[in-house]
């Protein structure tokens, strides 16, 4: 299967090995709608010490090529204000198997969709960071996690700004070589749970996958005899199931 787009790779890097903090970011794919401008995304720590997430912020543009950059955010007027996404806080202290939020803000140009990576990645804590704790606790955290063996995971998801006004328009063409589906609207649709697998024994499947079509992209699904496929097209709320066969 070919896919011209795909927006995501994931991040993850890790530390040491188990004990201490452990976050879990929940989804890895987020989107805040046309008619919204925040969005509330919530960071679980599962480990067994406080975690200091630090959160920070890219913007992903595509190049004329098909290819990527990963930049920092630009400033707008005289208030010196991020253009594109904010989480506020951006520092989180989250203590052992608790949750904490941070509230993503959609600021500048909505005229056209925009995608961002989010990263959080926990750190122990120093005064620069602006966690706001004394050198005293500093000092007491790091003695903390140096007393036993200890992990630290930071994670990379992705975040989908839609346009102000999002439309959706999926065309599909479905050939006896292969089925596809071009995106002709101005936001992001995606295909969930594609599964191929054999006619004759369902049990024989491919990895269940998960792809998102860009506007003005196009994918592509080349057909093979006795096998089927199964996805479900999702276009904002709207969830259709879709089922191909193989000739």
């Amino acid at each position: 299967m070919k896919f011209a787009g795909v927006i995501l790779s994931l991040w993850a890097i890790s530390f040491g090995a188990i004990a201490g903090p452990n976050i879990n970011v929940g989804t890895v794919f987020d989107y805040m709608d046309g008619d919204k401008s925040t969005y509330l995304k919530r960071v679980y720590n599962g480990g067994d010490s406080t975690a200091f997430v630090r959160i920070s912020i890219l913007e992903i543009l595509y190049k004329p090529d098909g290819s990527t950059a990963e930049v920092p955010l630009t400033t707008q007027g005289s208030d010196a204000m991020r253009d594109g996404l904010i989480a506020s806080p951006a520092r989180l202290i989250i203590p052992a198997k608790g949750t904490q939020g941070t509230r993503l803000l959609s600021k500048g140009s909505r005229d056209k969709e925009r995608y961002f990576r989010l990263r959080f990645v926990p750190v122990v804590p120093e005064k620069e960071d602006e966690f706001a704790i004394s050198q005293e606790d500093s000092d007491e955290y790091k003695k903390t996690l140096s007393a036993g063996v200890n992990v630290m995971a930071g994670y990379g998801t992705i975040f989908i700004v839609r346009p102000k006004n999002p439309r959706f328009d999926t065309k599909i063409e479905d050939t006896p070589q292969q089925y596809s589906l071009r995106n002709n609207g101005n936001t992001v649709v995606v295909v969930e749970e594609f599964k191929d697998c054999s006619v004759k024994n369902p049990q024989d499947c491919k990895p269940i996958t998960t792809n998102h079509i860009l506007a003005g992209r196009t994918l592509k699904v080349a057909k093979e005899a006795g096998r089927q496929y199964r996805f479900k097209l999702v276009e904002g709320s709207a969830v259709k199931t879709i089922e191909v066969k193989g000739q």
